[in-house]
């Protein structure tokens, strides 16, 4: 029996064990409900009696006042409701016993039986007494029956309260039984359940025995411990399985060390190597950036430039100057800041002075901005690579005058729309949609671009805004210009920005 048990699979051991005490608990269970059932049962019906003489009770009563009711009135409600009163009350005196017996509750239900009968058939020639008028036939008849109703009432009451104290014994009887069955249940089925436990706990853990075995082996060998003892397979089950392909790995790992071992001291070798080289090159970096002009020095050099040009009177070149370390000042301070949509117009219009001068006036700017608008914030460096993109792509391969017309407006309550047209030569569907999936790499011009591409405008609106919508590129064709439409929050940047 043994040795078939251990060529059973884990799932049929574990199941057979659970199965096993389950059905036995089960069993003791049902045995002890069906118990307390019976009991329970016998409990419920004690005041059945006393609940059936209520009934009468209040049937009597209904009676006597439908009676009294159309006595009164003699209208055919109160003779309707009448009979259906006489009706019910029939019924519950029929149920009751009429048997000759020597118990003293029998024969008390069977006095208040035949009296009730006796006082149905004179309430009923008391109604026909009234029905027919006769008046002094029906108050003789009616005294009576209010005599009787009271004596049968006064029988029922008493009945009801010697029922009463007889079931409260008997029910303080089959109280004390049902709690000492509940204790008696209680303890055996505590003593059934230990033994069970007692008996699953034994048997599981002679099948989980090896696997802590292997649990325990595998741990050292996570360690780094690959000369530990193999394992003993002492079933054939799937932790039996289990164990072997464990001895088979380990073995198989302890010749696969001196391999790894040699290969690990190559791989040592070649990373050192790299790191060296990795060093030589940031070196080579930080040397290359120690190079870099000082953006500082630049437009204080700028600015000193255009104070030379205003003592000297030239008046265009001092502004030109000015537009220039302006331009830059705001690049060094203002490259990773929220600014105002403000701060971000004078910027733009800085950048279209400084093409003006260079190409002779031949960018044509116009603005269309609402006031109440000019305090939100959005990220710096957004608009200037816009028109940027705009005139080295758009104006510059045209023919003709070039035009660039920009708006600032309400979109709806919380959003503000800032558009940028050119009158170029505009963008077929393909490139809108690569530039607007930050797929478009557009080549560098030489007309001096400050490097921030339109993916990486894009990339900044969304983190800003926490919404994927945040540009609308529309244009009608070849030469019929381009429109970037861009969204904004309305919110004014926090002081602690300033």
């Amino acid at each position: 029996m043994r040795k078939k048990f251990r060529q059973l699979s884990l799932q049929a051991k574990m199941s057979s064990i659970f199965v096993l005490a389950n059905l036995v608990v089960f069993a003791v269970t049902v045995i002890l409900l069906l118990g307390i059932n019976s009991m329970s049962s016998e409990i419920d019906k004690v005041y059945q009696g006393n609940l059936r003489l209520n009934e009468v009770s209040d049937a009597l009563m209904a009676v006597q006042d439908s009676m009294t009711d159309y006595l009164n009135s003699k209208t055919s409600d109160s003779l309707e409701e009448f009979y259906r009163n006489e009706q019910t009350y029939s019924q519950l005196v029929q149920d009751m016993s009429d048997g000759v017996t020597g118990a003293t509750f029998q024969r008390m239900e069977r006095s208040i039986r035949h009296l009730s009968e006796e006082y149905l058939d004179l309430v009923s020639q008391t109604i026909e007494a009234k029905r027919g008028r006769n008046v002094e036939k029906y108050r003789v008849r009616y005294e009576n029956a209010t005599q009787m109703y009271e004596y049968i009432n006064t029988y029922i009451y008493s009945l009801n309260n010697e029922q009463f104290r007889s079931n409260s014994e008997n029910y303080s009887r089959l109280s004390a039984a049902f709690r000492n069955f509940e204790m008696v249940s209680v303890i055996a089925l505590s003593i059934v359940i230990v033994v069970s436990v007692s008996i699953v706990v034994k048997l599981t853990g002679e099948i989980i025995s090896p696997l802590k075995d292997l649990a325990v082996t595998a741990d050292e060998v996570a360690g780094g411990n690959f000369d530990t003892e193999l394992l003993q397979v002492q079933s054939e089950d799937e932790i039996g399985v289990v164990t072997g392909a464990f001895n088979q790995m380990l073995i198989s790992i302890r010749q696969y060390l001196e391999s790894l071992r040699e290969s690990m001291e190559i791989r040592r070798s070649l990373m050192e190597k790299e790191l060296l080289m990795e060093a030589h090159l940031k070196d080579a970096q930080l040397k290359y950036l120690q190079a870099q002009i000082n953006p500082h020095f630049l437009f204080n050099t700028l600015n000193a430039g255009a104070q030379l040009a205003m003592m000297e009177g030239a008046d265009r070149t001092y502004e030109y100057v000015q537009n220039v370390a302006e331009f830059f000042r705001y690049n060094v301070k203002k490259s990773n800041d929220i600014v105002t949509v403000r701060e971000e117009l004078e910027l733009v219009d800085h950048y279209i002075y400084i093409l003006n001068v260079r190409f002779s006036g031949d960018i044509h700017y116009g603005k269309e901005i609402e006031e109440d608008l000019l305090d939100s914030c959005m990220p710096s460096m957004i608009l200037q690579p816009i028109v940027e993109n705009s005139v080295n792509h758009g104006i510059r391969e045209m023919n003709g005058e070039g035009k660039i017309r920009l708006k600032v407006y309400h979109v709806d309550g919380d959003t503000l729309g800032i558009s940028i047209r050119d009158n170029g030569i505009g963008m077929n569907p393909d490139t809108i949609e690569k530039v607007l999936g930050g797929n478009y790499h557009e080549e560098q011009s030489g007309g001096g671009s400050n490097g921030i591409a339109m993916g990486n405008v894009i990339a900044r609106l969304k983190l800003f805004t926490q919404n994927e919508d945040v540009m609308t590129i529309l244009s009608d064709g070849k030469d019929q210009g381009t429109e970037v439409i861009l969204y904004l929050p309305i919110k004014e940047r926090e002081k602690t920005d300033v």
